[in-house]
């Protein structure tokens, strides 16, 4: 499947759907994006703004072995950077900061490895440890 991620005008995914990937395929068998953004807006009678997504990217890295697209799989509310060429979720607070690499938020503290769950805690910027009962 080929996943398209429709953006508004301030590039925040709205949607994001899956069409087969017969539609994005050219006659000499090379995905084309624009063959999936036409296939779209021709079904829904629109000319919205769409951009392909691949499901298995995280990080900039494909999971499967393939070609990483895009930094990011889109979900809703996640922005499109055109200078990145990168989808990018929300700020999930204040003082997590943007890895340019991989283009995910991260802490300011390391996530501690030993074992037990934990949550952000903005407040005092550290880890706090859950009750794991």
């Amino acid at each position: 499947m080929a996943y398209f991620a429709k953006l508004n005008s301030n590039n925040i995914v709205e949607t994001v759907i899956s069409i087969n990937n017969s539609v994005i395929t050219d006659s000499n068998e090379i995905e084309q994006e624009q063959l999936g953004i036409d296939f779209i807006n021709g079904l829904y009678n629109t000319n919205d703004t769409w951009k392909q997504t691949s499901y298995n990217t995280i990080g900039g890295v494909h999971l499967l072995g393939g070609t990483p697209f895009r930094k990011n799989y889109a979900g809703i509310g996640y922005t499109y950077d055109s200078q990145r060429n990168a989808f990018i979720a929300p700020k999930p607070f204040n003082s997590w900061i943007l890895n340019e690499t991989t283009c995910i938020w991260e802490s300011p503290v390391t996530y501690p490895t030993d074992g037990n769950r934990y949550s952000w805690n903005e407040s005092t910027l550290s880890w706090d440890l859950l009750d794991n009962n």
